[in-house]
Order: C-alpha cells, then structure tokens, then sequence
C-alpha cells in the first residue's frame, strides 16, 4: 500500500493545474518569478524568458487549456474505482509520463545551454569554446526556456510517481474486484 493514494496525487496535480492557469491569466510574471524555476534554471544553465513579464494573447490560451486538463483530470476522478485505477489512469500515467519526458529532453538538450552543442561555462576561459547552436526559427525554440522546463520536470516525476503509484494500487483493486464476484 503505497504512502500517498494516487487519487491524492492526481487531485493535487489537477489543482496546481488550475492553479497555474489562474496566474498565467493574471500575473504570468509571478510564476517565472518563482525560487523553484529561477533554482532549475539556473542549475541548467536555460536562458530567462521575458515572454512571461507582460499579458498576452498566448498566456490566455494557455491559461484556459491547463484549466480544461485540471478540470477534466477531476471529473475523470469520479469514475469507478476498477475503470479509472486499472483501465483509465492505468494508460494516461505513463503516456503523460513519457511526454513530458521527451520535452523536457526536447527544450534541455536541444536548447543553447545543451551540452549537445558544447555550450560555454559560465566563467569562460580568454580562449574557450563558442557553442554552435543557432536557433532553428520555428516555434519550438520558444520551449526552450526555464518556465517550460520546471513545468514539464515537475509533470514527468509526478506522472511518474503517479504511474507507480496506481501500480502499487493494483493488486489491492484486483482483489476487491474478486472479492465483489465472489461474495
């Protein structure tokens, strides 16, 4: 039996979801101001963004869509407990999991302070090394910065945690259900 349900952990997710969309309507500016994403950032070495200072259009959306996956990750909560431990979260887990996966890989590896593209150190010496990145111009580069970073770090381990989580939870819902048939 694991130390937290996985219930617990999804309705704790869902509301940091909502919670975020809340500040990204807002005050965009409060969630890049935060000591998590400054500290993550700043151990990465990803660059600041300034997209986040100001309102716009963009945040709005984003705003609205982590709202709807907070919202509809609740509602889901009240399936039965057989459908949405086994069938449902089951899939969702680890699918959340390895995508968040990727784009943190994505926006770290594929980013300016990557040591894919031998990025500098901090304290260059008088004859090091240039990094070879160039910006691709497409739309992804814009994930390529400290806010998206912290989020999707902190949506994998949850995923995750969550995934192993309901894995723990299996054999108790299992036997419940046999239980039910049998009584």
């Amino acid at each position: 039996m694991p130390l937290i349900a996985s219930k617990t952990i999804i309705v704790s997710i869902s509301l940091f979801h909502m919670t975020l969309a809340f500040f990204f309507l807002t005050s965009p500016r409060t969630v890049s101001d935060k000591v998590l994403v400054y500290v993550m950032g700043e151990s990465m070495g990803i660059p600041i963004s300034r997209g986040f200072d100001t309102q716009h259009p963009a945040l709005a959306f984003l705003a609205v869509v982590l709202a709807m996956f907070g919202l509809s990750d609740l509602v889901s909560l009240s399936m039965p407990e057989e459908l949405g431990s086994l069938y449902y979260w089951g899939t969702q887990a680890p699918l959340r999991s390895f995508f968040s996966m990727l784009l943190v890989f994505y926006s770290y590896f594929l980013g300016p302070s990557s040591p894919v593209y031998g990025a500098p150190p901090r304290t260059p010496p008088l004859a090091g090394p240039a990094s070879s990145y160039t910006a691709s111009g497409w739309g992804g580069d814009a994930l390529k910065n400290r806010v998206f970073f912290t989020f999707m770090f902190l949506e994998m381990i949850s995923w995750f945690w969550i995934w192993v989580t309901l894995r723990e939870e299996r054999h108790g819902v299992v036997e419940r259900l046999r239980k039910q048939r049998s009584g």
